[in-house]
């Protein structure tokens, strides 16, 4: 395993804040203590991004947050209003959800319109923008193909799931990503990344962030690693 340091590690992650039942107070404790940590970014519920853009000021931690988040079946101008609101707020990273349906469907027409009008809104309010196929729903050619798509639209990450659906981030997808990637993108693995030594052996495959709930875990074990070093 590579001596990665912590500050390497915790630089990786976009914490996430997402579940729907977190309170208020809950998102506030999260923000504060991803600040302390240093991770790349906190992925927060929308209405809340103005405030995390509060908490998190001069950290060195982004604000993001989801677009057409679950499932990804909203209308294309829903979309593209909530990155405009999002940026508007203070988001600096978007993380949004294809329609997957159309994915299913081969309908790649719809999917091309989707993700260029998305990443041209992000982009325009200064925004990374990273695209959640969730792989767990879809064949090899139809993630191959999200991922010509994505590059086209000039999206910053591809990333494998929201963490909501039935599967999460894969060795197979990963490399299946990474490849088609062309290192135009950065590749970002979600759902099921709980421990230091998975964290660690994504990184050493190419992968660029890690999507995390538990990351006071991971940076905890990571710690516990360094001082054995």
């Amino acid at each position: 395993m590579a001596n990665e340091s912590c500050a390497e590690i915790a630089r990786l992650i976009d914490h996430s804040l997402l579940h729907p039942a977190m309170t208020d107070s809950e998102m506030d404790d999260g923000c504060r203590a991803a600040a302390g940590w240093g991770v790349a970014s906190v992925c927060i519920k929308p209405y809340f991004v103005g405030r995390a853009r509060e908490l998190l000021e001069g950290s060195g931690v982004n604000a993001g947050t989801t677009v057409g988040f679950p499932h990804g079946g909203h209308a294309i101008s829903v979309k593209v209003a909530e990155a405009r609101t999002a940026v508007s707020q203070g988001a600096q990273e978007l993380d949004m959800v294809i329609n997957i349906g159309k994915a299913a469907g081969r309908d790649w027409g719809h999917l091309e319109d989707e993700l260029k009008a998305v990443v041209e809104a992000g982009h325009e309010g200064g925004a990374l923008v990273k695209i959640i196929f969730e792989n767990c729903y879809l064949h090899d050619e139809g993630k191959r193909q999200l991922c010509r798509i994505s590059r086209s639209a000039g999206a910053d990450f591809i990333k494998t799931s929201t963490g909501y659906g039935t599967g999460g981030a894969t060795d197979e997808d990963l490399l299946l990503m990474l490849e088609e990637a062309r290192d135009q993108m950065g590749v970002k693995a979600a759902g099921g990344v709980r421990t230091y030594e998975h964290v660690v052996r994504l990184r050493n495959m190419g992968v660029r962030r890690i999507g995390a709930s538990a990351t006071a875990h991971i940076l905890e074990e990571c710690r516990r690693a360094e001082a054995e070093r």
